[in-house]
Parts: structure tokens; C-alpha cells; sequence
């Protein structure tokens, strides 16, 4: 059981990378991000997604903290997915081009930790672990959104 629990939380076992288990984690969001593209809605498939991995990892982020020993351990990599999925989630799929920025905009922020999602670290169990990354997904979106929002013949997105 503590297997499967594992694998969940670290997104098929990319968290247990031994060399920067959250980017090689987020590389999980980009992988989902892409599948869910070729969805006929993507924003409605993202948002269920994405409540469902929070879901899971709310579940699971005690055990996480136990099994790993330490608070937000480095293998569980859900709040890297769904912090990821945050930063391109918007209404049309979006395109490589944007994914790959996104990648880059979601680390610097999940890295570089915004004053708010500093604080939401500080909430214990598994929405402490979460809540950071879903602020530094939010900080991305914005990020990437206002210039693909800026430009009127748009390379950021693929859909229509």
C-alpha cells in the first residue's frame, strides 16, 4: 500500500528523482497538460483534474510527511502538477510554445516562493504542502497570460 501511496504522490515516481525531484515533477503537469489538450474542453478537464489530484494529495500529504520523515518532502510532487496545470489554464489548449514558457514561469515561482505562498507553507498536512504551489501557479498564469492575451495572431495557444 505505502507503494501505491507513493507513486501517487509522486506522480509515478518522477519525485523520487535523486536530481531536482519538483522540476523533474512539474515535467508530470506537462505530460497531463499535453493529454488534456486534446480534450474537446480543455479548461473544464483541467479543473476537474486538478480538484482531483488536491483532492488526493490533501488525502495523502500527512503520509507523505511521515513516510519521507520531513514537512513538504521533495517526493511529493502533486502540488507540482497541479500548480503546473494552474499556469495554463486557460479557456483553448494551450500550444508547445506555451507549455514550455509555462514550465519556466511556474519554476521560478515555485522557487523563488511569493510572500503569500511563503506563508501558506506554514499550514500543516497536506494543504500546506499543496497551497504554495497553487499560489505559485496562479503568479505563473498571470505571467503567461498577459502577453498571449497581448498578442492578436496568438502563438500561445493552439486551439481555435
Amino acid at each position: 500500500m505505502n507503494r501505491l501511496k507513493l507513486a501517487a504522490v509522486s506522480c509515478g515516481f518522477l519525485g523520487c528523482s535523486p536530481f531536482a525531484p519538483g522540476t523533474v515533477g512539474t515535467l508530470g503537469g506537462v505530460a497531463l497538460a499535453w493529454a488534456l489538450a486534446q480534450t474537446p474542453n480543455y479548461l473544464l478537464a483541467s479543473l476537474v483534474a486538478m480538484g482531483l489530484l488536491y483532492l488526493l494529495g490533501r488525502s495523502l500529504g500527512d503520509w507523505a510527511e511521515r513516510y519521507a520523515g520531513e514537512k513538504d518532502p521533495g517526493i511529493f510532487v502533486l502540488d507540482e502538477v497541479i500548480g503546473y496545470l494552474i499556469t495554463v489554464a486557460w479557456t483553448a489548449a494551450p500550444s508547445p510554445l506555451a507549455m514550455a514558457v509555462a514550465f519556466f514561469v511556474f519554476r521560478f515561482f515555485d522557487v523563488v516562493k511569493p510572500r503569500l505562498a511563503r506563508r501558506l507553507e506554514s499550514i500543516p498536512g497536506g494543504d500546506g504542502i499543496l497551497l504554495d504551489d497553487v499560489v505559485a501557479g496562479v503568479y505563473g498564469l498571470v505571467l503567461v497570460m498577459l502577453p498571449a492575451r497581448l498578442l492578436i495572431d496568438s502563438p500561445w495557444s493552439a486551439g481555435p
